[in-house]
């Protein structure tokens, strides 16, 4: 029985925001895929506020972790590539998503789900000086930036006497009891949405904790510590937050859609006027049966939603959406109370908060609860030895994916050396060294496994990671080729996708003065990119040089390994994710142009961990190192995961190389020492009396360089110490 070929991939769904429906259109989607989709969701942040649970955080009463939405699990969940980037615009003629800050993402069926924002730009200081209570991220980060060091009688302005601006005036009150809360309404009622006897509730829990509520109160402008009212009136504020605006992201005015009011007009499908595109949530307007904003919908369209983006790419029949007419609104106050408003019927209590707590925490239970899909079982009958090679992990992509370093030592000790008189060096440094008129002409190649679902971000971390032999060896880059292999797709998703890749991979490449200039493609069971790239030096740096008291300087914090091992289980937090794969992407061209003209060693970090690679200048020197588990640069949440339990696929091979050659106390640091690094910093060896001068260098040109250790005369040995 022969393996069953991959199904090919014939069309592209792309979610343009993560708002709550497109979150549980992912949590959906990985218990049901559509075979032959490529689904695509696009958003600023690894994560995204559930709203429901903002006031109570801001109020005190849960922490900031409880209620994000991890997109980035929930995107490993559904097989779904994630963009970290600010979707600007819709080119429905070439059928592209356009970005702040890539190249536009190729659609066949587009979804907008990217809510609202309350700012009000047509005020004069609202940017300056108002916090808008959309986005909620933005609005829970400058809140706490406040809350943590308020003065007693700190003074601050709502605008807005909706449902939101009153629930969250009562949660500042209730978060800093000494605080003077006003609401300013500009109309002639606040909490007009509630009924008579919900709003008299509320307006009791005002008095109770002191918030003031003023109404025919319209601000016209803001200023530093103080809100400017019609008529001129100036009241101090030393907080202003915004709630009385519900704003559309300003391009959707470009696409060509039809808007009411600037949001996306929907069909009960959840259609626009294009049938290609939908819209979900805050954004859409009901045309069939308009709606007030609220959460509430957006949840019970994401089911519809989900159906149709399926139906869509197969040319199944659509679902209806029939929002209900009324809903019950659950209103904090400040404590753990709330009141309640459907049909009239106004009730408060502990109970009802209680209540809705618990819809809310039910809520996060289904977009935290991720279900692990069962890996393929091995056949009945099979070889031997294939629940060894297995292993108890997935491979792991990326540098994660080598060979381990017993197994390719063992082969490149029998490679032939070099027999040409042009061919200084071949194997055993990070780069081929050959004669050149301007000196000598490095020479390295590099390919590497996906770690990632998005191929624009894969190529250009691969490019940095390929370049890291060249900057290593302290040349400038001069020519790559590249060899992409694409896993099966329709030929317009492989031209998209290609695209991609030569865009990302170019653009560092000739970022670095060198020149992307060819090279082959194939089609193949999954992603993957390698490059074989050419270097010019007046003196290649290699590996051997370094001397005895030489400053050891790691120009990037370790952890990328285990936080992509931890990302494919579902493990990693989505702002770790986020922040390895910043550091992964940024390039070592500066880094080496600081070190090169002192450096007596250098190696780029990679595959064998920072271990493995130091033992490598260690032997080349002659020497051992010693080390400090302290002064080790780490990702955030990398020693976490760690002493979870989290590594990579090569770790303990890595392990195993370094046997019997390191002495270190045992923990989740010294493994971090084993970690496989794609795109790693550069180790350099350097004197020790230019240490000081090269890190402030380094932490000039942005890089988060460290002193880590000192190489010592012996035998080539690492001593770490805690």
């Amino acid at each position: 029985m022969h393996p069953t070929p991959a199904l090919p991939l014939t069309r592209d769904i792309v979610l343009i925001g993560g708002g709550h429906a497109h979150a549980l259109v992912l949590r959906m989607w990985g218990m049901a895929p559509l075979p032959g989709v490529r689904l695509t969701v696009i958003n600023p942040l690894p994560t995204a506020a559930y709203s429901g649970m903002l006031p109570g955080h801001i109020a005190g009463h849960y922490p900031r972790a409880a209620l994000q939405l991890d997109l980035v699990k929930l995107a490993r969940h559904a097989g779904a590539r994630l963009i970290l980037d600010r979707a600007c615009g819709i080119d429905r003629a070439a059928g592209q998503v356009l970005l702040e800050n890539r190249a536009p993402v190729g659609y066949d069926i587009a979804s907008i789900d990217t809510g609202i924002t309350a700012e009000m730009p047509q005020i004069p200081g609202f940017a300056e000086h108002v916090t808008p209570a959309k986005p909620l991220d933005a609005f829970a980060d400058a809140w706490e930036r406040f809350a943590a060091q308020a003065r007693p009688g700190a003074r601050i302005a709502v605008v807005g006497g909706g449902v939101a601006g009153v629930e969250l005036a009562l949660a500042f009150a209730h978060r800093l009891p000494d605080a003077r809360v006003t609401v300013y309404e500009a109309g002639p009622v606040a909490l007009s949405a509630l009924g008579r006897g919900a709003r008299a509730r509320m307006a009791a829990h005002c008095a109770r904790l002191g918030v003031q509520i003023e109404t025919g109160a319209r601000m016209v402008a803001a200023k530093a510590g103080a809100v400017v009212l019609q008529g001129g009136r100036e009241d101090p504020a030393d907080f202003i937050l915004g709630t009385g605006a519900t704003k559309p992201a300003p391009w959707l005015a470009d696409t060509g859609l039809a808007l009411h009011e600037g949001f996306v007009t929907v069909s009960p499908s959840l259609q626009s006027s294009d049938p290609a595109i939908f819209a979900a949530g805050d954004i859409a307007h009901l045309g069939f049966s308009p709606r007030p904003k609220a959460g509430v919908y957006a949840v019970r369209e994401a089911p519809v939603l989900f159906d149709n983006l399926r139906a869509a790419a197969s040319g199944g029949a659509m679902r209806a959406y029939r929002p209900q007419r009324d809903y019950l609104k659950l209103i904090s106050t400040g404590d753990k109370h709330a009141v309640a408003d459907k049909w009239g019927l106004p009730l408060d209590g502990a109970w009802l908060w209680r209540w809705k707590n618990r819809i809310d925490l039910r809520f996060m239970e289904k977009v935290h609860d991720l279900p692990a899909m069962p890996s393929p079982a091995l056949p009945r009958v099979h070889a031997q030895g294939m629940a060894e090679a297995l292993g108890p992990k997935p491979l792991c992509g990326g540098c994660g994916a080598k060979l381990g370093a017993g197994a390719l030592r063992s082969v490149l000790g029998t490679l032939l050396p070099p027999a040409r008189a042009d061919v200084r060096a071949g194997a055993g440094d990070d780069a081929a060294v050959l004669d050149h008129p301007a000196g000598a002409q490095v020479f390295t190649t590099d390919h590497v496994r996906a770690f990632t679902e998005d191929p624009w971000l894969f190529a250009r971390i691969t490019a940095v990671h390929a370049l890291g032999d060249i900057w290593a060896m302290g040349a400038q880059p001069q020519a790559a080729l590249a060899q992409v292999t694409l896993p099966r797709m329709s030929d317009e998703l492989a031209a998209r996708t290609l695209a991609e890749v030569l865009a990302a991979a170019g653009g560092v490449i000739r970022a670095a003065g060198a020149d992307l200039v060819g090279g082959h493609t194939s089609i193949g069971a999954e992603l993957s990119l390698g490059f074989a790239i050419t270097g010019l030096a007046g003196a290649p740096i290699g590996q051997a040089g370094a001397q005895p008291g030489d400053a050891l300087i790691l120009t990037k914090p370790l952890g990328s390994g285990v936080i992509l091992a931890a990302e494919m289980q579902k493990a990693a937090p989505g702002d770790a994710v986020a922040e390895a794969l910043s550091s992964m992407a940024r390039p070592l061209a500066a880094d080496s142009a600081i070190l090169a003209p002192v450096a007596h060693a250098m190696t780029d970090v990679t595959g064998f961990g920072l271990a493995g690679h130091l033992l490598g200048i260690c032997a080349a020197a002659g020497g051992g190192a010693t080390l400090r588990l302290a002064d080790l640069p780490l990702l955030p949440g990398a020693e976490d995961l760690a002493a979870a339990g989290h590594g990579s696929s090569l770790l303990p091979a890595n392990i195993a190389a370094c046997a019997g050659r390191i002495t270190a106390p045992p923990g989740p640091r010294t493994e971090l020492l084993y970690d496989p690094q794609t795109a790693g910093g550069l180790l350099a060896a350097v004197p020790a009396g230019q240490a000081d001068a090269v890190l402030s260098a380094l932490r000039a040109a942005g890089a988060p360089a460290a002193r880590i250790g000192t190489l010592v005369a012996g035998a080539p040995m690492l001593r770490v110490s805690g």
